[in-house]
């Protein structure tokens, strides 16, 4: 990963993009004597705060006691999963996270091959044949069935030499996914700790609505608690129930182990505190084209927009083929330019967008585009295309750069 020194980030923009490759490296600028390289900036990138990442890192810590699993799956929701992973095991004080919690064995891979030093989680239920790949590399699964344990107690058993596999259990307690249900864990208990080659170190659950049903959320935690009082606190190293919503919304008695993943990124999943939180991703991309079209002009597939004056129309160099969502309304919808939000006109096509600049008489061929980040949040954008944060994130494509600021 090449580090640059400097902070003239125009100047370090035409110098990192071949290196990118579209592969994730770091940029902190490069002097401004630095030579022209032979290969142009890409029109589409990802600006990464590392800076706010630290920051919603603290304001996790302030809502809860305990520890933090940061949730990275999904390539840290889009962020890039190995430069997040570095960053947060760089935190200072008592914020580096206990674990890192993935979705799947092909991404605790990536984790474990990027040298990484904190404990990897997996956030589901594992398929049979991934098990032995599990025990090996000394992850930690959560249980979520009997039959799950007792196969890995036999793999462990086997492949370990007598050391002991740490797992987490899993409670379902309203989300429907995955889990003991709670009564059948009382039942199953006894039989779960005469597994020798086991350590059940900890114990969790997952709220499906902390963003929408506070009541039932609450009835969750209760449950939840309750089951863990019954079961015997003292068993359980980790304990753990809280999404993003439920650290900022909800305590518990006894959860010591929180997991935060949208606020970790800046969005707060319950708006009232969005203040706190600061975004870490900003989407970007430029423009590559104006012109001022008459009216009667269609713009985009379909017709959708006709322009009822002359306008000056600008043209960007981004689509839904970068994760740009083709749901987002004409007109509805804003991008920054110089400051400014400038209404889509037409639809979202796979390479590339039109956008109104009829008031902004500078605007010109090259100037830079925010589609969202600070200034206009992913929330918003997520809302007007009738999806949410998280699948707006996760589905910006791979021919898009990640460039990493401090």
């Amino acid at each position: 990963m090449q580090v640059i020194a400097g902070m003239n980030l125009a100047a370090a923009s035409a110098q990192i993009w071949c290196w990118a490759e579209m592969e994730f490296t770091y940029i902190e600028g490069v002097p401004d004597n630095a030579s022209t390289p032979t290969c142009s900036p890409p029109r589409v990138w990802a600006e990464i705060n590392l800076a706010n990442l630290e920051h919603n890192v603290g304001v996790a810590a302030q809502y809860q006691r305990g520890e933090i699993m940061a949730v990275l799956k999904a390539n840290a929701y889009g962020h890039g999963m190995k430069q997040v992973a570095k960053a947060l095991e760089n935190l200072p004080g008592d914020n580096t996270p206990a674990f890192f919690g993935v979705a799947s064995v092909i991404e605790a891979r990536g984790l474990a091959d990027g040298d990484i030093q904190t404990r990897i989680y997996l956030l589901g239920p594992s398929c049979p044949f991934e098990r032995e790949e599990i025990v090996t590399c000394g992850w930690t699964p959560c249980i979520s069935s009997m039959d799950e344990a007792r196969d890995f107690d036999r793999i462990t058993a086997q492949l370990t030499l007598g050391k002991k596999l740490r797992v987490h259990l899993t409670v379902d307690t309203g989300m429907g996914r995955g889990g003991f249900l709670p009564n059948d864990l009382i039942r199953q208990m006894d039989a779960l700790s005469a597994l020798t080659h086991l350590d059940i170190e900890g114990i969790g659950s997952h709220l499906p609505c902390a963003d929408e049903d506070e009541v039932f959320t609450r009835s969750q935690f209760d449950q939840f608690d309750s089951l863990v009082e019954k079961l015997g606190i003292e068993r359980f190293r980790y304990i753990h129930l809280a999404n993003s919503a439920g650290i900022l919304g909800y305590q518990s008695r006894h959860t010591n182990l929180h997991r935060p993943g949208l606020m970790l990124y800046g969005i707060a999943p319950i708006a009232t505190y969005q203040d706190e939180l600061k975004p870490v991703l900003s989407l970007k991309s430029r423009v590559s084209l104006v012109r001022t079209l008459p009216a009667g002009q269609g713009i985009s597939y379909g017709r959708e927009t006709v322009l009822e004056k002359d306008t000056r129309v600008a043209t960007i160099g981004i689509g839904y083929g970068d994760g740009y969502p083709r749901s987002l309304p004409p007109l509805k919808t804003d991008v920054i330019i110089h400051g400014a939000r400038c209404p889509l006109l037409g639809r979202v096509t796979m390479d590339q967008i039109m956008v109104d600049v009829s008031d902004l008489p500078h605007c010109e061929s090259g100037d830079e585009v925010e589609l969202f980040g600070e200034a206009i949040l992913v929330s918003e954008l997520a809302r007007l295309a009738n999806t949410i944060p998280w699948a707006v994130f996760t589905g910006i494509t791979p021919r898009v750069s990640r460039v990493y600021l401090r």
